[in-house]
């Protein structure tokens, strides 16, 4: 019995560069993200991990068609990113905003919020569109009367569970979650990331879940990626990542999060010295051979 779950969201050799332009000075070239190769199976959760400007929300955006891609292909359930419509791409793939607080319009009612992708895709009647919004309201874990309230009535986790519960009413399959609890109080964070699991298991859901807190993506993903000034250094099962990371960057970003259930103090704690390289003029051979302590001539050329 074969039991090899389908791929659901790949991309490969993906690239989206920007063009840097001054009045006095020649054109630029941005690389956000280099040949990225990513694949999403059916029922899993991918994390993507690096620092911050390493280009993981640049992917998904691009992921998602909310940015246009310079190079590569973006395959959503086997078909080509371009060939679908707005209104059909919205029943593929959703996303869940980092920002609970300005990715809500202050000026609609929760319910309104929630069914405003309804609203695009399909002729429903007000009363059909609230009762939908209303009923996902409720399983996302929020009492139904607070439909009628306004984003500013709500508490940063009330706020990302309407987030939530607007990516699913069109009933999308594959979710890109974008830092989606790093605004959220630990204590908050939990509870949406197990409302995220139990979501997952109801829906046969999958997600792309970026993040830069690797204790979070330890608990949620199957598999990691770890994303390094727009380049992929390293992926494969979660335990094994964590386990026995290979790549000097993937070891160095284990070693500098901090375990608070350890012995060791913080200033013990190892860091990854330097500053993250422009994209607009990276170091040649590896990316990371410039912050290493491994490196050699050779990290220097290929």
């Amino acid at each position: 019995m074969n039991t090899e779950r389908k791929t659901v969201l790949k991309t490969n050799i993906l690239s989206k560069h920007y063009v840097s332009e001054s009045l006095f000075k020649p054109k630029k070239i941005v690389k956000a993200l280099s040949s990225v190769s990513l694949e999403l199976k059916e029922g899993e959760t991918l994390g993507l991990v690096g620092e911050s400007g390493c280009g993981k929300s640049t992917f998904a955006k691009t992921v998602i068609g909310l940015e246009k891609k310079t190079n590569g292909s973006i395959f959503i359930h086997g078909r080509e990113l371009s060939t679908f419509s707005p209104k059909e791409l919205s029943s593929h793939i959703q996303m869940i905003f980092q920002d609970p607080y300005n990715s809500l319009n202050p000026r609609k009612k929760a319910w309104e919020i929630v069914s405003d992708p309804l609203r695009i895709k399909n002729k429903l009647t007000q009363q059909e569109l609230k009762k939908k919004a209303s009923e996902l309201i409720e399983r996302v874990g929020l009492r139904p009367e607070l439909a009628e309230r306004y984003p500013h009535m709500f508490s940063g986790g009330q706020r990302q569970r309407l987030g939530i519960a607007r990516a699913l009413i069109t009933n999308p399959k594959v979710i890109i979650c974008d830092e989606p609890v790093s605004a959220l109080d630990v204590s908050v964070q939990a509870q949406v990331i197990n409302l995220l699991k139990d979501l997952q298991k109801e829906l046969n859901l999958s997600y792309l879940f970026i993040s830069h807190d690797l204790s979070v993506v330890k608990y949620i993903a199957n598999r990691i990626a770890v994303m390094y000034l727009g380049k992929i250094v390293e992926q494969g099962p979660c335990e094994d990542v964590f386990n026995k990371p290979m790549h000097p960057y993937t070891q160095a970003l284990i070693q500098s999060a901090p375990d608070f259930n350890s012995d060791i103090e913080l200033s013990q704690i190892e860091t990854i010295s330097g500053e993250l390289p422009s994209p607009l003029n990276p170091p040649s051979g590896c990316h990371f051979s410039n912050r290493c302590q491994h490196a050699n001539d050779l990290c220097h050329k290929e």
